[in-house]
Parts: C-alpha cells; sequence; structure tokens
C-alpha cells in the first residue's frame, strides 16, 4: 500500500479474523453473529486494523458495506495468514504427550451422524472424540472455522461458497426425508405422504433460525411449484422440550428425515413421489490433521457400504444445486 505508513511489526490475529468475516458477509451485524461477538465490539477491532494498516478498508453506508480496494488487496493475505496458523495449531494434535480431544458436533441425538460417531470410536478407542449439539450445519460452519469445532455433519451445498472455500467434506448417506404430523392429523392414518398429499399445507422446515439456514433453504427447493407452504420465521426454539410445545401449539407439520427422533403426540411419514432425499456431508475445516478424522472416515464408509447409505432410490430427489458437489465422492 504505497505512499502509507510502514506496516506494524505485529497483527493480532483476532483483528484479521474480524477483517474477514465482514469481508465475506459485507454486513456488520451477521459477522459479528458469525463471530460471537457484540457489533459495536466488531466494529472497534476493524477500526483498530485500520489505524494499524493506515487506510479504510470499508466504506460504510446505512444500507451496505463495500470493501475497499486495500480490503480488497488484503483478503487474499489475511485468508493465506489465518489458514497457516489453524493449519499450525491443528498439527500439534498432541499436547504435553496427549492428543487432544476432536471436537465432533453430531447436531442431535439418535441421527446418522450419531452413529458414525459410536462407529469411530470403536475403531479409534486411544482417541477421544468428544460429541457436540449444534442446530445445523450453518451455525457449526461458523464455529468450525473458528477452531471452537472440528467436525460437523449436514448439507455441505446450502453453506456460502466463501464459507465452503475453506472446508472439506465427505458425503456420507442420502438420508430419506420424513414430514412429522400431529398424530391426529388427516395425513397420520398413511403408511407414507407423498408430497402431492401435502399441497395447501404449512410446514415449518427451520425459518427464523440462523443457525439451520442450509436445512430451510433444502425445503424451498423441494416446496417449489408443489403448493407446499413454508412455515413463516418464528423465534428459536431452545430445547427438545420447548420444541415440542411450540409444535404441539402451531399443529404444523415438520419437515424431518427418517431418523428424526419421535416426539410425544407426533407420527413420523416417509416422504414418496418423489423421495426426497437430505445430502449429509462429514464436514471439516482445511488442513485439519488427527487420526479421529480418519476413524470418522472410515467408519462412515462402513456405515455406507453395509446399509447402501449412497445409493439412491430411482425415484430420488435432491436439489439441482447440490449434486455437482457430490460427484466426486472421494
Amino acid at each position: 500500500m504505497p505512499g502509507q505508513r510502514p506496516l506494524p511489526g505485529h497483527l493480532d490475529l483476532r483483528l484479521l479474523r474480524a477483517f474477514l468475516a465482514v469481508a465475506e458477509e459485507l454486513h456488520f451485524t451477521r459477522a459479528a453473529a458469525r463471530m460471537y461477538v457484540a457489533q459495536q465490539s466488531l466494529s472497534r477491532d476493524i477500526r483498530r486494523l485500520e489505524r494499524e494498516l493506515g487506510t479504510d478498508l470499508f466504506v460504510r453506508t446505512t444500507r451496505q458495506v463495500t470493501p475497499t480496494p486495500d480490503a480488497e488487496r488484503l483478503l487474499p493475505y489475511a485468508r493465506r495468514v489465518l489458514e497457516a496458523h489453524d493449519a499450525l495449531r491443528d498439527a500439534f494434535v498432541r499436547h504435553g504427550g496427549e492428543e487432544r480431544p476432536l471436537l465432533v458436533d453430531v447436531n442431535s441425538p439418535g441421527l446418522v451422524s450419531s452413529r458414525i460417531l459410536d462407529r469411530a470410536r470403536d475403531l479409534a478407542p486411544d482417541s477421544e472424540l468428544m460429541a457436540r449439539y449444534e442446530s445445523g450445519l450453518t451455525g457449526a460452519a461458523a464455529d468450525l472455522l473458528a477452531g471452537r469445532l472440528d467436525v460437523s455433519f449436514g448439507r455441505f451445498a446450502g453453506l456460502d461458497p466463501a464459507v465452503r472455500a475453506r472446508l472439506e467434506q465427505r458425503i456420507v448417506r442420502y438420508e430419506p426425508m420424513a414430514v412429522v404430523l400431529p398424530d391426529d392429523h388427516h395425513l397420520a392414518a398413511l403408511d407414507v405422504v407423498p408430497l402431492a398429499a401435502l399441497a395447501g399445507e404449512t410446514v415449518y422446515a427451520g425459518a427464523g433460525n440462523p443457525r439451520t439456514l442450509e436445512w430451510t433453504d433444502l425445503a424451498r427447493h423441494l416446496f417449489e411449484g408443489r403448493g407446499i407452504q413454508l412455515a413463516s420465521p418464528t423465534p428459536v426454539a431452545i430445547g427438545a422440550e420447548e420444541f415440542q410445545r411450540i409444535m404441539a401449539k402451531r399443529r404444523n407439520p415438520v419437515l424431518a428425515v427418517v431418523e428424526f427422533p419421535a416426539m410425544p403426540g407426533t407420527v413420523s411419514r416417509p416422504l414418496v413421489d418423489p423421495v426426497p432425499l437430505s445430502p449429509v456431508s462429514l464436514v471439516w475445516r482445511k488442513g485439519l490433521v488427527h487420526p479421529g478424522i480418519d476413524a470418522l472416515k472410515r467408519a462412515a464408509a462402513e456405515l455406507a457400504s453395509e446399509e447402501k447409505w449412497l445409493l439412491t432410490p430411482r425415484e430420488g430427489w435432491i436439489p439441482a444445486t447440490d449434486a455437482p458437489i457430490f460427484m466426486n465422492r472421494t
């Protein structure tokens, strides 16, 4: 950056992470949520970085945030520095002679991810694979990039491309989807529910939950042109009991997967004609090396082979946006 004062001898990595979040989100509120900090704190970090670099990085208006040419120049350097730092940290998985635990987000108990984790623990008994429970891959991805999680599961194609570029993934299952109905709903008597039978219904698919954007997006693709309405955004219900209470009160069908844990007062029915499939990937941060990841990959491959997880039915459906990402299943 010619004509400006010399760069400081040390740049706080926190400032670079704040810059990267704003540069990718182009929105201070979303960037602050991604960083799990107050917006005022994030703004202070950006101003401090601008002072240390001696240049403006963003043009802020009430409607938008625009990166300056110097911000565009800084962006690839910031990414490389942070990726190198994360790779260095992850390379030393042993501290004081002990292998550090691998933090694995399984989303919710009882799902396919829990089964993969259980198998991986059997395959790598000397590694500590610790379960975490996040709500959705969108939310977990922010924690993966910040180093608060190591591994998660979910619909990789539903993430922002800038986030996907910093993560690795391996498809582990095309999971058939289902609808959870109040047990006295007129469709509850069916063994399976054709998608056409949901025409005119309003179905809950996580709208309003910023941590499950990839699931709500999948529902939009599925419902498009079928006369199925997506339930309006609602405040996020925290905890299984509160979720069950809200669903019982609103009585909306809930879009789920076939292994979604049962809720009192409801029945789960597979969806058919076509069979919608939720592409589930094992997702981890680029450059992360840990024996536990190898065990998770092997566990997923074994279960997929044993239970035909990657074979799709002839009448199966996934969004056209997802298919290119999973053409290479290595």
